[in-house]
């Protein structure tokens, strides 16, 4: 976001919400037909808009509201999207759609670890040769992104109070407030106590971002809730069709939480690979690494509690070949990061992993 544009909300950031809002009401009257290709295209394009919107304006108000504020509210609203992706297909009770939070929340980690950050790399040492970061926020970030993932989508396997993949009710709850508790410490410590471990260069101050006028705010905040409602319910429009396409296409159920994943993290995923063509990478790092944690830290309990109060299955425990390659994505990560200085070689070793990752996710 242009810190001298934050009084100006861009067209397509009103436009876009108030246009799923009259699609939704639309075929509710039955003017349009729930069916039409037309339509369903339609609709595929402004969820996909509305993500964009909802972040847009979370990020007006988080600039508005300032931190440790404006991160959470960022955090909130991209876990409601992701929340409500998920959650519109559980709804159905298909088959398979009690691994859709586990298949979603491992995309998620793999498509920022070894996508996201791949492309960065990829981007900023073919313009700049080589970057640089700060390793204390990597480190950090990578400390507790690898403690969220372990205990959510490896440790299951390995519990005895319930057969399979699963943790049983208590299990459940005590991990889902472990995930809440070190996201919100590691909030803390990003925002207020070691605030310049995450700047480019940690003898810079803070940046300092024009503060939008309470009225722009408040318009964003309208615009923030239509952009979320729009999501949830264009999210239940289009669920049965995105399951039977996955089907169509001769793919394994779990590709539907891919989709999921990179349409959620779209929006980070552009904003970060832009700051590294600018040589930002710390940026770049902040982001991705910010927005899985928000994904595990907030999406994981959130979903519990929805299981746990409807008494829908959920499984979270990752098949032994996804195993490997979140252990493998870990390591590299780390090894990656461990310098402080990057270059298109790192992005390569990343992008390969990845592309493996789709690969199996289609033919496992």
């Amino acid at each position: 976001m242009d810190d001298h544009n934050v009084d100006e909300l861009p067209l397509w950031a009103w436009l876009v919400p108030v246009a799923a809002a009259v699609v939704l009401v639309l075929k509710v009257v039955h003017v349009l037909p729930a069916e039409s290709g037309f339509v369903l295209g339609l609709a595929s394009v402004l969820l996909g808009g509305a993500v964009f919107a909802a972040v847009h304006h979370a990020e007006v108000i988080a600039l508005r509201v300032g931190e440790p504020f404006g991160s959470i509210v960022l955090a909130i609203a991209v876990t409601v999207i992701e929340v409500a992706l998920i959650v519109s297909i559980l709804v159905g009770a298909t088959a398979g759609s009690e691994y859709l939070a586990r298949d979603t929340v491992f995309a998620t980690v793999m498509i920022v670890l070894n996508g996201i950050i791949g492309v960065c790399l990829v981007v900023g040492g073919v313009r700049h040769f080589e970057q640089s970061f700060q390793t204390a926020a990597a480190s950090t970030a990578l400390s507790v992104l690898g403690t969220l993932a372990t205990i959510t989508l490896v440790l299951p396997n390995y519990t005895l109070a319930t057969p399979g993949q699963t943790y049983n009710t208590a299990q459940l709850a005590f991990v889902s407030a472990a995930c809440v508790i070190l996201y919100g410490v590691f909030l803390f410590v990003q925002t207020i106590r070691h605030r310049d471990y995450f700047l480019a260069d940690a003898s810079e101050s803070y940046p300092v971002h024009d503060t939008p006028s309470n009225r722009t705010a408040a318009v964003s905040v309208g615009l923030l809730i239509l952009s979320l409602v729009g999501v949830v319910l264009l999210a239940k429009t289009l669920s049965p069709v995105l399951e039977a396409g996955i089907a169509d296409a001769g793919l394994p159920k779990a590709f539907v939480g891919v989709i999921i994943a990179a349409v959620v993290l779209l929006p980070e995923g552009v904003a970060a690979v832009r700051a590294a063509a600018a040589n930002r990478l710390q940026t770049s790092l902040n982001l991705a690494l910010g927005s899985a944690m928000a994904t595990i830290g907030l999406t994981i309990p959130a979903v519990a509690i929805f299981a746990i109060s409807t008494g829908k299955s959920f499984e979270l425990g990752l098949d032994p070949e996804e195993m490997a390659l979140l252990v493998l994505s870990l390591f590299i990560a780390s090894v990656t990061l461990a310098t402080g200085r990057t270059t298109v070689l790192q992005g390569a070793v990343h992008l390969v992993i990845f592309a493996i990752f789709i690969f199996l996710a289609a033919v496992p």
